[in-house]
């Protein structure tokens, strides 16, 4: 049986893969060092499937990566590991120094290591849009220059370079992949979708950063997931992908889309209306992918749009009820991004 590693597989993204991927008949070995964001509600559909291996792990603890490495010789391994909110990173850079730099660096280590005697295993390295930052006019390509505007991006960008120095210098095969806003079931709410369905459900407020003229490019979870299988199987080893839907909207039109849904599936309290709040610091105003390369050459393209896809996570998280319970209530509820 073929093994696949996933990092950070207990975190939004990670679980939506390993459940694809469990469905494709590999064996999935899940790493993850457990953080706030972690959660094993995110597992819980596949926890005792055969296939399914976890270890607790940071990427920082190479002797116990060199261990899962040797021990389940996986064909692939999808770096998903990492610190990925905005205004954590506003609060507290230095965790993500920790994790999106020196974590991908120990990783490199280990799988340079390993790849010697294992020269078909391929890593794939997830990264985002953050780091090509404002993008006025257009759409950012592969070539498009990095100009990262918050720690956070800032870390990925670092990441991606890492990871690339590594393909020349070393030879290791690894691929990069950039890829937009994801959106779906299992994600944390410090992200504005889930945030939004929270806030509707309990009749709070729904908080917009200043004017919520904000533009992101919007991509359901699981076609993100098929991309990276779809650059794993057919990718060219040191090449890029960005992987995006093409469809841009600002946080406005997200938060109306998402009322206008929910008003036909629940009763909405007196309190879910949308409050405009302070801006974060460096905010960009829009991000926006070309993704022709991945369509073209891997014959790749994503299948859910945003209306089905918003439909699907409103719906997943009024099924879930326990999916916000499962989580602290600080972390759901409370201000990031404000210190200075």
């Amino acid at each position: 049986m073929q093994s696949i590693v996933v990092t950070g597989g207990l975190g939004f993204i990670g679980s939506n893969l390993i459940e694809l991927l469990l469905d494709k008949k590999f064996r999935v070995i899940n790493i993850d060092k457990i953080t706030y964001s972690s959660n094993f509600y995110n597992t819980s559909s596949f926890k005792k499937n055969k296939k399914y291996r976890f270890y607790k792990c940071s990427l920082n603890n190479n002797k116990k990566l060199d261990f899962i490495l040797n021990k389940y010789k996986p064909i692939g391994i999808f770096n998903l590991a990492a610190e990925t909110h905005v205004d954590r990173s506003i609060d507290n850079p230095k965790n993500f120094i920790d994790s999106n730099i020196l974590g991908v660096y120990n990783l490199l280590e280990s799988f340079r290591k390993f790849s010697k005697k294992n020269k078909k295993t391929r890593l794939i390295h997830i990264s985002t849009d953050e780091v090509y930052g404002d993008v006025h006019v257009g759409r950012s390509n592969e070539k498009y220059q990095y100009k990262p505007s918050s720690p956070y991006a800032a870390s990925k960008a670092s990441s991606d370079h890492l990871v690339y120095s590594y393909v020349r210098t070393y030879k290791i095969p690894a691929i990069i992949t950039n890829c937009s806003n994801n959106y779906g079931p299992k994600q944390h709410p410090e992200k504005l979708i889930p945030k939004l369905i929270y806030n509707i459900l309990n009749n709070k407020n729904l908080p917009i950063y200043g004017d919520g003229k904000n533009s992101r490019e919007w991509i359901y979870v699981t076609d993100h997931c098929e991309a990276l299988i779809k650059v794993f199987q057919k990718g060219k080893i040191g090449e890029f992908y960005n992987i995006g839907s093409n469809k841009n909207l600002n946080n406005l039109e997200i938060c109306n889309a998402l009322l206008k849904i929910a008003k036909n599936k629940i009763k909405l309290g007196s309190k879910a209306k949308i409050v405009f709040i302070k801006d974060r610091p460096g905010h960009d105003i829009r991000y926006a992918l070309n993704s022709n390369k991945i369509k073209k050459d891997l014959k790749w393209k994503p299948k859910k749009s945003f209306k089905i896809g918003l439909k699907e996570t409103l719906a997943w998280y009024l099924e879930n009820n326990d999916y916000y319970k499962s989580l602290s209530k600080k972390d759901i509820t409370k201000r990031l991004g404000v210190k200075k």
